[in-house]
């Protein structure tokens, strides 16, 4: 009787888990990343922000190393494809597909995720055969983050009209995901045809998880409907205010998504984080840094987690301390109060 019961509460759990986490339930990047109501923590490359030399980014790989054996949830990448001085922000320079890759090779558990990927300016064949790629190689950690970009250089330098990237951002999703969904699509687009024709590889468990970038040009319905999950700003995170705000943004979108799908939410915050763990949040440069002892930081995380955020990326880049030692801190004293989550191990990886 007790095997008995053992084993129907067992499958409890697996139509418990299929039901809360869909499609995605045996994706293991998907899975290490998202729960209802519970938070965990990324970390945002780079890891130092470049300033002119590529000596800047010299042993990042290392700390990665040391993010994944340290568990925690993510690591990020963006996606710059030309340095424009005016702005003065590379991201991690190198292309965020080839980094992947060589970050999947470095590194076991943790999630591979962009953030995010620029849907306007490459075509979605192109998307569709990086993240896959890399998806197989990694063993089902990537997490695809898109956008329809914001930087008005890149338009004219890729032949794209920035007036209608919202039309373009839908059409490459569609394009996108009839490619590595189908095994052999039919796909009528102004972006392409295609017909009898197979994209390989497939990605590891069937599907990449698209999560959309702030409003991407679209409406709170469309992205509510289409994506499958939301990186947002955080707004004002030296007090209460902004997560407050912040949860009327996520409430709002979560009562649109179909059906009461569990759709997880996502933001970010780069923190220069002082070693007096006392530090009151102090928001520098603007407010776009938050200068924060690690008291204010799980503070701010335990209001972000309370109005429905899923997962926080942290940026360190503008740190005033050594990244290692920052790093360490987060893991043993911050990580432990926002685990990453159990769920499918990386599959095969032995290429």
């Amino acid at each position: 009787m007790e095997i008995k019961s053992k084993n129907i509460e067992s499958h409890r759990e697996r139509q418990q888990s299929t039901s809360t986490f869909g499609k995605f339930n045996e994706h293991p990047g998907y899975r290490r990343m998202f729960a209802p109501n519970k938070l965990t923590i990324g970390i945002f490359l780079p890891i130092k922000f470049y300033k002119g030399q590529m000596d800047d980014l010299k042993d990042q790989a290392k700390i990665v190393e040391m993010i994944d054996q340290l568990n925690f949830a993510s690591i990020w990448v963006r996606d710059v494809p030309l340095f424009d001085p005016n702005f003065g922000d590379a991201g991690q320079v190198f292309d965020p597909f080839v980094y992947l890759a060589y970050l999947a090779a470095r590194t076991k558990n943790v999630s591979l995720a962009t953030g995010s990927a620029i849907f306007t300016l490459r075509h979605p064949m192109d998307l569709a055969k990086s993240a896959s790629s890399i998806d197989v190689l990694s063993g089902g950690r990537l997490i695809l983050g898109i956008a329809s970009g914001d930087r008005a250089i890149e338009f004219p330098a890729y032949g794209v009209d920035a007036n209608h990237r919202d039309v373009r951002f839908r059409d490459t999703v569609e394009f996108f995901r009839n490619l590595i969904q189908h095994q052999r699509p039919s796909i009528q687009s102004s972006l392409g045809q295609v017909k009898g024709v197979e994209m390989l590889p497939r990605p590891a468990t069937g599907d990449i998880p698209l999560i959309v970038t702030g409003s991407s040009q679209q409406s709170v319905g469309w992205i509510a409907e289409n994506s499958d999950g939301w990186l947002t700003y955080p707004g004002a995170t030296a007090d209460s205010s902004g997560p407050h705000r912040l949860s009327e943004k996520i409430d709002s979108w979560r009562k649109k998504i179909p059906d009461e799908l569990f759709k997880p939410h996502m933001t970010n915050e780069w923190i220069d984080l002082v070693e007096d763990p006392d530090y009151p949040r102090t928001p520098i440069r603007g407010g776009f840094i938050l200068r924060t002892g690690r008291k204010g930081l799980i503070e701010l995380l335990k209001e972000w987690q309370a109005v429905g955020v899923n997962h926080a990326a942290l940026g360190i880049q503008f740190s005033s301390r050594p990244p290692a030692d920052v790093i360490q801190e987060l893991a043993e004293e911050v990580l432990p109060l926002f685990p990453s989550h159990a769920g499918p191990n990386p599959l095969h990886t032995k290429w």
